[in-house]
């Protein structure tokens, strides 16, 4: 049975929509959607705009491994030590995750999500560390939050549409084969992974809350399927980070959901919060 964390305490709140967060620089950073901002926020709540986003939803951060920050969307940009942005790649989508040698795998689905348009198969794609891009997967079912396993052999993305995690076998030259189901009878959106290689992910129900009960919840589960762990959230959660001084401060950044149809009415609450949690070693 899967052992329940204590309650998240509440880190910071009035926020419009928050995903995409990432331990850098001992704080989390993430994207602000509905600001057009990427904030990082101190385990102590203090919290500084520091750096531009998209002023468009869907869109993520990650680093290169010299520090430039990356912020997906329409295109990739970077940004440069003197704060200016620069184009990356023309190669623009949705979630992104970096590897040690600099190529950035992102990916998206070439349909009008939040217009209700009908789905279409998702894709990734690799940009190399000149701009060039390939695809490397495609026939994903609404492709959302990326991992690498902590040896670099995997690639993990969450499937949304379909409910699971899926997983690649990296070769040397950044491409991706063997693809496998790691876990299933999820709701995965924002993903992180641990140094043991637990993927924290949202259980199947985030988005289906009934009004009683958590409006959410996060398992770690391991390759295969076994669920170890369970956090449960005010909020239904939209993304997941790991950080801290050890690596063990676990944030929820959640969200407001009422449909595609009533997302100018919760980015005008400004009731998007992020909680944090410590989980075992």
């Amino acid at each position: 049975m899967a052992v329940l964390l204590p309650a998240p305490r509440l880190l910071t709140d009035d926020l419009t929509m928050v995903e995409s967060g990432r331990w850098h620089q001992d704080r989390l950073w993430f994207a602000h959607w509905g600001s057009g901002e990427v904030i990082a926020v101190g385990l102590d709540g203090r919290r500084e705009v520091v750096g531009p986003g998209r002023d468009t939803m869907g869109w993520a951060i990650d680093w290169l491994p010299d520090g430039r920050l990356l912020v997906s969307g329409e295109e990739l940009t970077r940004v440069e030590p003197d704060g200016t942005t620069a184009l990356h790649s023309p190669q623009g989508g949705n979630e992104l995750v970096v590897d040690p040698a600099g190529r950035v795998y992102i990916n998206g689905a070439d349909f009008d999500f939040l217009g209700g348009a009908a789905p279409e198969p998702g894709w990734i794609r690799l940009v190399e560390a000149d701009g060039t891009t390939r695809d490397v997967a495609g026939d994903i079912d609404f492709p959302n939050g990326m991992v690498i396993t902590p040896d670099g052999s995997t690639l993990v993305i969450a499937e949304s549409f379909a409910g699971r995690l899926s997983a690649f076998d990296i070769a040397a030259d950044g491409s991706l084969s063997g693809r496998r189901t790691w876990a299933e009878g999820l709701g995965p959106d924002g993903i992180c992974i641990d140094s043991a290689g637990g993927i924290w992910c949202q259980t199947a129900d985030t988005f289906a809350h009934t009004g009683s009960g958590p409006a959410g919840a996060v398992v770690r589960v391991l390759d295969g399927g076994e669920i170890t762990h369970r956090v449960e959230t005010e909020l239904p959660c939209f993304a997941c980070a790991l950080g801290g001084p050890e690596g063990r401060h676990l944030f929820l950044l959640c969200n407001e959901f009422e449909g595609i149809d009533q997302l100018n009415s919760v980015l005008a609450r400004r009731s998007a919060r992020i909680y944090v949690v410590e989980v075992p070693e």
